[in-house]
């Protein structure tokens, strides 16, 4: 196996090469990281993760840094501002979905609700092995939507559920060929994870 092998929709630009090197498929135990790179998921619906990746600079700019407390109090104001912003998608539904996204989290939060072990607890805090990066949702993405959408989420059907758990290491979909397989594991901060199939 090559040391320089990584996954195939990886290879067409250098800036997906620096993603997929340094990010993609590490298990991300933040809530707050969780909910922007749900966020981020979601302005790709219908568009691809290269064109997020291009303007996510100009995204942590024009949304506070992620920051849910400080979208939660974006007004009509804001929304008009945001679409003027050439630096980032302009789409008003997804731009809106965000705001109402982070008044969600922080519902949750203030419930004693964490984010980040609400998502780890479905998988008894262990990535899943799925190596089929091609499948554009899994049966678990498919219950994670419904449970997002019920607890008041937007933007957050299967397929977009799938991308952010590939992105955030729920599930590992690195290629068996590719030398992030066995990193995106060693790099997690918890030392007791296994990996088990999908």
């Amino acid at each position: 196996m090559s040391n320089h092998t990584r996954c195939r929709w990886a290879e067409s630009d250098p800036l997906l090469q620096q993603y997929h090197d340094e990010e993609w498929g590490r298990p991300v135990y933040d809530s707050r990281l969780l909910w922007e790179m749900l966020m981020l998921e979601g302005f790709q619906a219908g568009l691809s993760w290269l064109i997020v990746l291009r303007k996510r600079q100009a995204f942590t700019q024009a949304f506070a840094e992620f920051e849910p407390q400080k979208i939660a109090a974006f007004g009509p104001e804001a929304v008009e501002q945001l679409l003027q912003n050439p630096g980032i998608i302009r789409a008003r539904a997804k731009i809106e979905a965000v705001i109402h996204n982070a008044k969600v989290y922080l519902t949750l939060q203030q419930q004693g609700q964490d984010f980040s072990h609400w998502l780890w607890s479905k998988v008894d805090n262990t990535p899943i092995a799925s190596h089929a990066p091609e499948l554009p949702q899994s049966p678990l993405s498919q219950q994670l939507s419904r449970e997002l959408k019920k607890l008041g989420f937007k933007f957050v059907g299967p397929v977009i559920v799938h991308s952010w758990l590939q992105a955030v290491g729920v599930i590992n979909d690195h290629q068996h060929d590719c030398f992030c397989l066995h990193q995106a594991l060693s790099r997690t901060k918890r030392d007791n994870l296994d990996v088990k199939s999908l």
